[in-house]
């Protein structure tokens, strides 16, 4: 009696084992015949979309300059964020670096910090989220020099975005803080 049990018990894991395994994925391995092949498709192929898409972000962060203005000449006007983010890239903080140096030469102008969010999440949140980013815009300003007199905080959350897809790059592009001249 107890035998039977122990072999029933085993051959319905070795059942369960065998189904498992045939549930299994496979990864493929190129050979070298392949390879080549596929290179040169790409070649022939116009870029791949995953490429470019890479080439303008950053992890999450966007990179490119497309949707980029400038506060004054040679001065970029945005930075970008990670997805539900505060946190100033090192590319962010050499643009707000840039900013202050203009700000300080330039004591006469006043600016506004806009913050935004992507389309994602309540418009509460994102208006919310929008506040930090342009607080912490402004916080970055003021440690390199400008009056905070100088600068107001306006948060447009998902209100005014600058790309209208709904994609990731689209996305990285609406996650910014823009100082924009007030006077």
């Amino acid at each position: 009696m107890n035998l039977s049990k122990i072999l029933k018990n085993a051959f319905l894991v070795a059942i369960f084992g065998l189904i498992i395994t045939a549930c299994a994925t496979k990864k493929s391995v190129k050979t070298t015949t392949e390879s080549s092949t596929t290179t040169k498709a790409a070649e022939t192929q116009k870029s791949d979309p995953i490429e470019k898409l890479d080439a303008l972000m950053q992890g999450d962060v966007y990179i490119g300059s497309d949707t980029v203005g400038e506060l004054a000449s040679g001065v970029p006007d945005r930075v970008f964020f990670a997805t539900n983010e505060t946190i100033l890239t090192t590319a962010s903080r050499e643009t707000l670096r840039k900013q202050a140096a203009w700000l300080r030469q330039n004591s006469d102008v006043t600016v506004v910090v806009e913050g935004h969010a992507d389309e994602r999440g309540t418009r509460e949140y994102n208006l919310a989220l929008g506040e930090r980013r342009a607080n912490a815009a402004k916080d970055y300003l003021m440690t390199y020099g400008v009056s905070s007199d100088r600068i107001k905080v306006l948060s447009y959350g998902k209100e005014r975005p600058v790309d209208s897809g709904s994609n990731p790059l689209s996305w990285s592009k609406n996650r910014r803080s823009v100082t924009v001249k007030a006077n």
